[in-house]
């Protein structure tokens, strides 16, 4: 644990440990835009070696995030070919449903035996395992004689994406320097982006091939990701955090040398790490005991809770997915006519979504996650009010069809931006190392069923009150989402993850917000 201010002895004791013995490093708090900052840190000359450290870095993060392209992927390539699977395999309107939002709600099984599992075989396996899974799923959908055998591969999928979307972000989180945690983190947001984008374009792509050829391909195309992980896994290394709750200390000591730049820096985190284990006291913490943790929280893992399996609740529950899935169904019924012209609309959509997850990249470690998290979640409720205004124009025409595409673009746009890809940050940082992998997998169980909820329910709930209305909910459910990120998320940019944790000891600092509306103002203003 990070120890601050007049707490840190009697907290260290506590412990077990003098606070003297590991120098854990100074909280740097967010300060208001515009006010001076005062950096008390002294600069470090950019040598050789720091440069190779921040590429291996960089590297494994990418290499870690490329389950993520195969998740990304499925949402954009099922969201084009469900048009010639329904029309291939005269599937209803609630099979599709079935098919488009199971997905979600099985890998919730892989979510919860993600947690485990990577505290039993290690981060980088739990990596390589879900793309195994998810393959196999693939292969299975892509070669599929009926509906039947497509759902099985979508419940091998489902289960693969479980796995995938719960141990990415924790693992960057874990060998990542608190510094760059914040960007190197949101790669798993980039690449699901990505695979969307290659989603959308693969539709386009061979949308012009016969009908009972075209959706096989599209979703066969998503099985070459895995080559290129298979080769990731010679380059890897598996999470120090980890390895030193297998009492591997040596060996994490390695991993903290190749992403640390000094040896005061792995001296130093080697020893917030053993700290934060329990090695101190050599404890053991079972199972069974970290879910009775989390079962029956004290205030301030209750408080973790809330933030964590929050924001990845409001994350889904705004609609995105049913945006990205149902895109086509949007835009058909905001006036597009024909599948091609349908398909071409999503690559815009797709394109979009990318490029803004770029800009929280370079802003999220900069300014900050709650300023973006405003920015996103007060965007998202005008855009999703506007698409509902779009859709219930009289007549449609060009301009109802230009206002939705504006709109679906602005949504997306404002969620990759902010809340898409800080949903996973937090849900990474905010929770101690030895409930870590748990309630990481609780978090992204949340977010599975609420993605699956939602999609599962779309056609049927738009048939009852218009694509419109549905939309208009959508807008009501974000304007809340603002009101969560001001009481319930804390500034974390630039704190080590034992410091977070001391964040939410503290009733008072938890909800206090660092950062003020009018932050965000001023960083829209900039932009």
């Amino acid at each position: 644990m990070g120890l601050v201010g007049g707490e840190e002895n009697k907290n260290a004791t506590e412990n077990g440990v003098s606070g003297s013995e590991f120098p854990l490093g100074s909280k740097t708090k967010y300060k208001r835009m515009d006010s001076e900052v005062v950096d008390t840190e002294e600069d470090v000359p950019l040598t050789k070696e720091n440069r190779n450290t921040k590429k291996y870095v960089f590297a494994c993060a990418i290499f870690a995030s490329l389950n993520s392209v195969l998740l990304g992927y499925d949402v954009g390539v099922m969201s084009g070919a469900i048009l010639f699977i329904q029309e291939d395999l005269k599937i209803t309107d609630v099979q599709q449903e079935l098919l488009v939002g199971i997905l979600s709600i099985i890998s919730l099984l892989g979510s919860l035996a993600g947690g485990k599992t990577s505290d039993a075989i290690g981060r980088k396996w739990t990596i390589a395992f879900a793309s195994f899974v998810f393959q196999t799923g693939a292969l299975i959908m892509a070669l599929a004689p009926s509906f039947g055998v497509l759902m099985i591969g979508r419940l091998f999928a489902g289960v693969g994406i479980g796995f995938g979307v719960m141990i990415a972000p924790v693992y960057i989180a874990e060998i990542s320097p608190a510094i760059a945690r914040g960007s190197l983190t949101s790669f798993p947001e980039i690449f699901v982006n990505l695979g969307i984008l290659l989603g959308y374009i693969s539709n386009y792509a061979f949308s012009g091939l016969p009908v009972h050829i075209s959706w096989r391909v599209m979703l066969g195309v998503g099985i070459i990701p895995s080559v290129f992980l298979g080769f990731s896994l010679f380059v890897i290394p598996e999470s120090p955090r980890w390895l030193v709750m297998q009492n591997r200390i040596e060996e994490a000591k390695i991993v903290l040398t190749k992403t640390n730049e000094s040896e005061s820096d792995v001296e130093e985190r080697l020893a917030e790490i053993q700290l934060a284990a329990g090695m101190a006291n050599a404890e053991k913490y079972e199972a069974k005991a970290i879910w009775n943790e989390i079962l029956n929280p004290n205030p301030a893992v209750r408080r973790m809770l809330i933030t964590g399996c929050g924001i990845q609740c409001f994350q889904q529950i705004t609609g995105i997915d049913a945006t990205v899935y149902y895109s086509p169904t949007i835009f058909k019924n905001a006036g597009i006519k024909g599948n091609t012209q349908l398909l071409a609309a999503t690559v815009v959509v797709g394109f979009t979504k990318t490029v803004f997850i770029l800009v929280a990249i370079f802003l999220i470690d900069r300014v900050g996650r709650k300023p973006l998290l405003y920015v996103s979640t007060i965007g998202m409720t005008t855009c999703l009010f506007g698409l509902s205004l779009a859709l219930a124009l009289p007549g449609n025409g060009k301009l109802g069809i230009g206002l939705a595409i504006l709109t679906v673009c602005g949504n997306v746009a404002f969620f990759s931006v902010g809340i898409g890809p800080i949903c996973w940050v937090l849900s990474s940082e905010v929770f101690p190392l030895k409930l870590r992998a748990q309630a990481s997998a609780l978090g992204a169980v949340g977010s599975r069923v609420s993605s699956g909820v939602i999609t599962m329910s779309f056609l049927s709930v738009s048939r009852a009150i218009t694509v419109a209305g549905t939309f208009f909910i959508f807008s009501v459910i974000s304007a809340l989402s603002v009101a969560f990120v001001h009481t319930c998320v804390p500034e974390t940019k630039g704190k080590s993850l034992e410091e977070i944790e001391m964040l939410f000891q503290d009733k008072g600092e938890w909800q206090s917000s660092e950062v003020e509306m009018g932050d965000a103002e001023r960083l829209v203003q900039k932009a």
